[in-house]
């Protein structure tokens, strides 16, 4: 496996990764300039020189990894001498660049509303996950090139399959009993972190009977609270296209913003 592939297989998997590349050198050094190594959160492939340059490195590829607020692209240099110790008496200094795979966003429902928001999404940079029990709905040919079209139970598949960490989340079915069932197995997974985002398609009126239901059953406040209901910015949409536009527009309000400014959930 090459290192390319490396970073290739990270990114299938979702997995963001640190690409380490030495961009200046000068002295005695392990390597030369555009020498590579690529960083997972267990991982590595590759090599920078090995030794403490190499695992300082590391550490600091990884603390990019935890943060993923920072900014993506870092710089690291350091005398390898009087700064680390090591006996070669000259100087690095390399880039450290985070990949992170394309947010993913699931589309409980394969409706009108849910093909135009995923041809909307997919434009916007998201990957699509759609899920829909109905065979003549959950259809590839009515969705993005590359979109995953499952013709399952939503609520099945994400039983089996939970949603991956910073998942994008949309239920948006043709039945509102399921709907209301969905929000009761991923609330609890977006007040714990575990969801990025969690949006309802309805009105305020359908919301309010849903909390009423969700918080007698037990789901608490705080997981209430953050479920997106009406999903969408208000622009008086009509039209499954319209409405594609509100919801999107939404979407990427979040996934641009740092999680700590977040739009705030809507009232219920």
């Amino acid at each position: 496996m090459t290192d390319l592939d490396f970073a290739a297989r990270a990114l299938r998997a979702r997995e963001p990764l640190v690409c380490v590349t030495v961009v200046d050198t000068g002295g005695s050094t392990p390597r030369l300039c555009g020498a590579q190594m690529w960083v997972t959160a267990g991982a590595q492939r590759g090599t920078v020189g090995g030794g403490a340059f190499e695992h300082l490195a590391v550490q600091r590829a990884r603390a990019l990894l935890a943060a993923p607020g920072r900014a993506a692209l870092e710089h690291l240099s350091a005398h390898l001498t009087h700064d680390l110790g090591m006996c070669c008496g000259g100087k690095m200094t390399a880039t450290l660049l985070r990949y992170s795979p394309p947010p993913l966003l699931v589309l409980c429902g394969a409706g009108h509303v849910s093909a135009a928001l995923a041809a909307a999404a997919a434009a916007a940079g998201f990957d699509l996950l759609v899920l829909d029990a109905r065979p003549e709905w959950a259809r590839a040919d009515r969705f993005p090139p590359g979109a995953d079209v499952r013709c399952e139970p939503p609520e099945d598949e994400l039983r089996a399959s939970p949603p991956p960490p910073g998942a994008f989340v949309v239920v948006l079915t043709h039945d509102h009993a399921l709907d209301e069932r969905l929000v009761a197995l991923l609330a609890p997974r977006r007040a714990a972190g575990a969801l990025r985002f969690l949006g309802l398609i309805g009105s305020a009126g359908k919301w309010g009977r849903f909390a009423r239901r969700l918080a007698a059953a037990g789901l608490p406040p705080e997981a209430l609270a953050l479920v997106r209901c009406p999903v969408g910015v208000a622009i008086h949409a009509e039209t499954p296209e319209e409405i594609a536009v509100s919801v999107c527009a939404e979407l990427i309000a979040v996934k641009n913003a740092p999680a700590a400014l977040d739009p705030a959930p809507a009232p219920e």
